[in-house]
């Protein structure tokens, strides 16, 4: 759903845009090119903006003034060509697209990946516009890295205290009365019923992917443009550490289910085996697109409501945008708790399907 709303936002913008150049001169002549040409700005800023809040960035933005200054702090710019280079993100030029030098090199940042280039700051493109200068190896570290650590830190703290306060009292005091029963329901509810009696080799994994990744959907519903789970790379990584505890704790059951399934004939066999093991890598693809899709559809659907105001700049689009922005808003706030429920629940079933003993059931069955 969010996708289609994703789709149908963009298509206002880019119906406008295309109305905003070949719409027909008025009678006021140079004050309609001027209006037309007014909403053509907006619109295209208002793209740009929504794209740069969707990005990783080397510097983290707080706020802009009017003037168009931003407000925020410098992070460190870290990357490999020929040894090690690292300097703060607000060296002079760098945010800014200009080259920059270094130890008699020179780089310039363009999209936010940092490439090789000269003096002048050129860079090569091919016929469809992509960059084909050379890029460096980037170990910054960016406002999406930054955010991880924080989150990271945050959860060891966070949870290191609440096993802490166990220890002293089994009645649950300060944070750790508004977590326990987020933590009964990953084990109750996720864990047990989809892995059996083996949950506890595998709870503390569900429990950090749970919590890790609800917190970043909070964070990414603040107005700082941190978009961690909306980024493929993040939830690539997710949907690998599922695959990887998935594969390792398989069982011979559930390899024999994929290489020869018992009970079929063997022509079926052959046809089944690659569909099998398509499925395996199917499994974590569908986990990582689904959380990067629906995190970024609900920031793109969010940000394009409010710039609709700033397009239109009528009283109907004063009060219908803000309205629909906070509904939309209060959907994804549901949104953030869903998708990490999502995560892990899948996570927790395609490893219960790796551990299940399949055996020992048919025995007691009979």
């Amino acid at each position: 759903m969010f996708k289609k709303f994703a789709v149908l936002f963009y298509s206002i913008f880019v119906l406008n845009l295309v109305s905003a150049q070949h719409g027909e001169p008025t009678a006021e002549g140079v004050s309609a090119t001027t209006e037309l040409s007014e909403k053509d700005k907006v619109s295209k800023e208002n793209k740009e903006f929504i794209d740069h809040h969707l990005l990783d960035a080397h510097d983290f933005t707080l706020m802009v003034d009017k003037e168009g200054h931003h407000i925020g702090f410098p992070l460190p710019v870290i990357f490999y060509d020929n040894g090690i280079r690292a300097f703060m993100s607000n060296k002079e030029g760098f945010m800014h697209g200009e080259t920059t030098e270094v130890d008699g090199s020179y780089y310039k940042l363009h999209h936010e990946k940092i490439y090789k280039t000269d003096a002048a700051g050129t860079l090569a493109f091919d016929k469809e516009g992509h960059v084909t200068s050379e890029k460096v190896l980037d170990l910054s570290i960016t406002k999406s890295v930054l955010i991880i650590l924080l989150t990271s830190i945050f959860m060891l703290v966070l949870f290191t205290g609440m096993a802490k306060s166990y220890k002293k009292s089994a009645v649950p005091t300060g944070a750790t009365r508004f977590l326990e029963p987020l933590v009964i329901f990953v084990r109750d509810e996720i864990a047990i019923p989809n892995i059996g009696h083996k949950y506890k080799r595998f709870i503390g994994y569900l429990l950090t992917v749970f919590f890790f990744i609800l917190f970043l959907n909070v964070l990414g519903l603040m107005p700082f443009g941190i978009n961690v789970t909306g980024n493929i790379t993040m939830t690539f990584f997710l949907a690998i550490l599922t695959y990887l505890i998935t594969t390792f704790s398989a069982n011979k059951d559930y390899w024999k289910h994929i290489f020869w399934m018992p009970g079929v004939p063997v022509p079926m066999k052959l046809i089944m085996l690659p569909i099998e093991l398509l499925g395996t890598i199917t499994k974590p693809f569908a986990l990582m697109i689904r959380l990067f899709a629906n995190m970024t559809a609900g920031h793109i659907v969010v940000m394009s409501l409010i710039g609709l105001i700033y397009v239109f700049k009528n009283f109907v689009a004063g009060v219908a945008f803000p309205f629909l922005t906070l509904v939309i808003y209060l959907l994804e706030v549901l949104v953030a708790f869903l998708q990490a429920y999502i995560f892990t629940m899948l996570s927790a079933l395609f490893i219960g399907m790796a551990v299940q003993e399949h055996e020992h059931e048919h025995h007691a069955a009979h």
